[in-house]
């Protein structure tokens, strides 16, 4: 029998990962672009703690903005139009993963940035929604962050499958289409919402995001992730609303505390890493009735600690898309501008 000789095939092996890694960024990039020039509609399903929903999708490019319609298919017919990035009219609820899923191209991927935390690369071929796709995984080069499979358009580049996936492999959400055309031009008339999608109050998006000075900082962050909003809300009487919810979280009640006496300020700071995100809230405690939590609903951790600090006692949480004991440790790395940072 003929011998092979090793080295060639090792050396070749080697020298193929930084070309694959390359064709990996490269899919990435193409991804991050192209959902702000191709219009297309579809049917999509999202899965998320064994909890799937149907949604139908319109995607269309007008006069240089993006207009977007999306209806969700199961139960009650619940809708959302956006234009240009802001949301127009809502009706209903509809998953929170849906209008904010993991993976989402208008974020601005930034490649060389996620490289450093993440291993990029072209992991095979498949097969969604009867297209061909090609499959890029990001894999987490520590625990603190979780793994993302890409099942991208071979003709588009457009995301037609992603799983989110734990430390331990385990699925913990799914985007997929299970049709899509990008040949149909889309008609004014099914972009056009329903009597039932109600006016939303548009509010202009800002330039850039605030980072205001605030008395908490945080003793150990996971390495990547960066400050990229900060606030303390402070007047009661403000309207506030958030930019950004985790998949799943929706909202179940709000109200205006008027009594000056009961008044207390929330101290907010979001981190990101480029891909995954994730937000602490501080508050001072008001009497013994607020208690730790820890639960988990699909990606989205929420960890509860309370803290003692030289002004009382705090209630620090910690919501986002990170793996639980990342949140908890973060959760008790906060410290106050008075307390001494650990040696």
């Amino acid at each position: 029998m003929r011998a092979v000789p090793l080295l060639p095939l090792l050396l070749g092996g080697w020298l193929a990962l930084p070309v694959q890694a390359d064709d990996a960024q490269d899919a990435i990039n193409r991804l991050a672009k192209v959902d702000l020039s191709q219009s297309y509609q579809g049917t999509f399903v999202y899965e998320r703690n064994g909890s799937f929903s149907t949604h139908k999708i319109w995607h269309r490019i007008a006069d240089g903005k993006v207009q977007e319609r999306l209806l969700q298919l199961d139960g009650s017919a619940q809708e959302v139009l956006r234009v240009g990035g802001l949301t127009e009219c809502v009706s209903g609820t509809l998953e929170a993963g849906v209008a904010n899923p993991a993976v989402s191209t208008a974020r601005a991927f930034d490649v060389k940035r996620l490289s450093a935390w993440y291993d990029m690369k072209i992991v095979g071929k498949s097969r969604v929604a009867g297209r061909q796709t090609t499959i890029v995984a990001l894999s987490p080069k520590d625990q603190h962050r979780y793994g993302l499979e890409l099942h991208l358009d071979n003709e588009t580049g457009l995301l037609l499958k992603s799983l989110l996936l734990s430390e331990k492999g385990q699925l913990l959400e799914r985007f997929q289409f299970t049709d899509l055309d990008t040949a149909s031009v889309l008609s004014d008339q099914v972009l056009k919402a329903s009597a039932e999608c109600k006016p939303v109050a548009v509010v202009k998006a800002k330039p850039e995001v605030s980072i205001s000075p605030v008395a908490w900082r945080s003793d150990w962050l996971p390495p990547g992730f960066e400050l990229s909003s900060s606030g303390v809300r402070k007047d009661p009487a403000t309207q506030w609303r958030s930019d950004w919810l985790p998949p799943g979280f929706e909202l179940s009640s709000s109200g205006v505390r008027k009594d000056p006496a009961t008044q207390s300020s929330v101290t907010r700071l979001m981190y990101g890493d480029g891909l995954a995100r994730f937000s602490v809230f501080i508050e001072a405690v008001k009497g013994s009735s607020s208690s730790d939590i820890r639960t988990q609903l699909g990606p989205t951790a929420a960890v509860s600690r309370r803290l003692t600090t030289p002004q009382g006692d705090m209630m620090v949480t910690v919501v986002g898309e990170v793996p639980m004991g990342t949140a908890e440790r973060i959760a008790l790395s906060m410290r106050s501008d008075d307390t001494p940072a650990k040696q």
